[in-house]
């Protein structure tokens, strides 16, 4: 995949650097004109004096999203510093907050923050905007043994694609993921049922159904429920799939009132409204995770990368009792898992271009791989990038890496659904827009959720906002 499309979405003319107020916010910066550019930095890496070279006492900004990896990034930041000299600042945001901060300062070119934390959707549009710099020509300029240690070849395939616009390389994975479901192992023993390797939806909501005992504070299933496109939707978008549904046709129209996504909807909203956590509509990622490692979810689908984060006890209460499973599938495989990086870009209006490669180079190499698992331990590295971790016996060892890599490398982002459509994307639509459509639909998702709101009244919604979309970005072929 490279673009966002495969010819009838690609976005037409030129590269632009700077926007108008309204094609910022067609792209997701949501901000209002006016508001503070200048960042809050809620954390600080590295220190001065260090031993340095020839970019010693440069100090690099980094936006990223407020995760688990990227704070162990932020903790062992002082290795970097003590080998390059350039000290390193942190501004950390949740995801929804990020894309907004992030996608205004580079729209802008304000030039807050020298390294932006972008995912796999960005990426190839924020290269053909020119807002992140393209890195093949840092990687032209290495010696042969610099390159051969970095060795670009060993990042996957998949993530190197999804990460790239018209062959030029925009950002480097820190880690990529893709989604699986997570169990507790000793409940399904005590109750006497077994998880299958390959799970449906159906059986997965009669596991959810006999696990389910809120008066002890268990819920037999848990979900994203706050509304984002990054949010809820991200495993919603592969409800769509699975259950045979598509978002648009092969001539843009619009497909969200069919049967297949309606029972998307009622099979995501049964299983949280009557098996989920209470105050759903409130839990992202974050919330979501700290629920299932405190034990107080039966079972828990999401992303892979958060395999570690629950095997490791010290940030886990059910380390011991984590089972893993492939995504569950509705009614076709297609789509039923998501492919997604969080990468590191440059900012195009960045002055410490050179020095932010640097830390590119440092934060997803072999070297910081090695460095995670000496520090924290094997299943806290960074998955899903390269190949050689995988063939690392300490982490091919974890019981979920199998899993991970399969999932990663069968995860199909050119041909995410059964019937055929003219984007790219798994858990979203590969086109500018749908970062706002996303997040349209994830706040009628967040009202079926809550009961506000009814499938067909949310599917019908849906479907005019998707028209409307299709009509304003001329992709509508009629």
């Amino acid at each position: 995949m490279t673009g966002v499309g495969n010819g009838t979405n690609e976005i037409g003319g030129p590269a632009k650097t700077t926007f108008t107020r309204g094609e910022i916010l067609k792209l997701g910066g949501m901000l209002a004109a006016g508001s503070a550019a200048a960042p809050l930095l809620s954390a600080c890496g590295g220190s001065g004096g260090a031993s340095g070279g020839k970019f010693a006492g440069t100090t690099l900004t980094v936006a990223t999203v407020s995760n688990s990896q990227m704070e162990d990034m932020q903790s062992l930041v002082g290795h970097f510093t003590e080998k390059t000299g350039i000290n390193v600042r942190f501004l950390f945001l949740p995801e929804n907050d990020l894309r907004q901060r992030v996608t205004q300062d580079v729209a802008m070119r304000a030039g807050n923050f020298d390294i932006v934390t972008i995912g796999s959707y960005d990426t190839p549009f924020w290269g053909r905007y020119e807002w992140t710099v393209p890195l093949d020509p840092f990687f032209a300029k290495m010696g042969r043994a610099e390159r051969e240690e970095y060795d670009l070849e060993d990042l996957l395939k998949p993530i190197r694609t999804v990460l790239s616009n018209d062959g030029q390389l925009y950002a480097l994975p820190f880690y990529a993921e893709s989604s699986m479901l997570f169990y507790r192992k000793d409940l399904f023993e005590e109750a006497g049922l077994s998880m299958p390797d390959h799970p449906t939806w159906e059986e997965v909501g009669g596991f959810a159904k006999k696990l389910h005992d809120p008066g002890e504070d268990l819920y037999g299933i848990v979900l994203r429920g706050l509304a984002g496109w990054g949010a809820n939707m991200a495993p919603f978008g592969t409800f769509i799939n699975t259950f045979g549904g598509r978002w648009f046709n092969q001539d843009w129209e619009p497909q969200l009132e069919t049967p297949e996504v309606k029972e998307a909807v009622r099979v995501y909203s049964e299983l949280v409204r009557e098996y989920g956590q209470p105050g759903a509509t409130s839990d992202n990622f974050p919330e979501c995770q700290n629920l299932f490692a405190s034990g107080d979810g039966a079972i828990w689908y999401d992303a892979t990368s958060t395999a570690g984060y629950l095997s490791d006890p010290e940030t886990s209460e059910v380390a011991k009792d984590v089972g893993f499973a492939y995504g569950p599938t509705g009614t076709t495989e297609r789509g039923a898992h998501w492919l997604w990086s969080w990468a590191l870009g440059i900012e195009s209006s960045s002055r410490n271009q050179e020095a932010a490669f640097e830390f590119l180079k440092w934060a997803t190499s072999k070297e910081y791989i090695q460095l995670v698992g000496k520090e924290f331990g094997w299943v806290r590295v960074p998955p899903g990038t390269r190949r050689s971790t995988y063939e690392e016996t300490k982490y091919a060892d974890n019981p979920w890496s199998d899993i991970e890599i399969k999932s990663i490398e069968g995860a199909n982002p050119e041909r995410p659904t059964q019937e055929p459509v003219p984007y790219t994307g798994i858990q979203y639509v590969g086109i500018p827009e749908f970062q706002q459509l996303g997040d349209e639909v994830g706040r009628s998702l967040a009202s079926v959720l809550a009961g506000d709101m009814s499938v067909d009244e949310m599917t019908e919604l849906a479907q005019r906002q998707a028209l409307e979309v299709a009509r304003q970005g001329e992709y509508l072929k009629s």
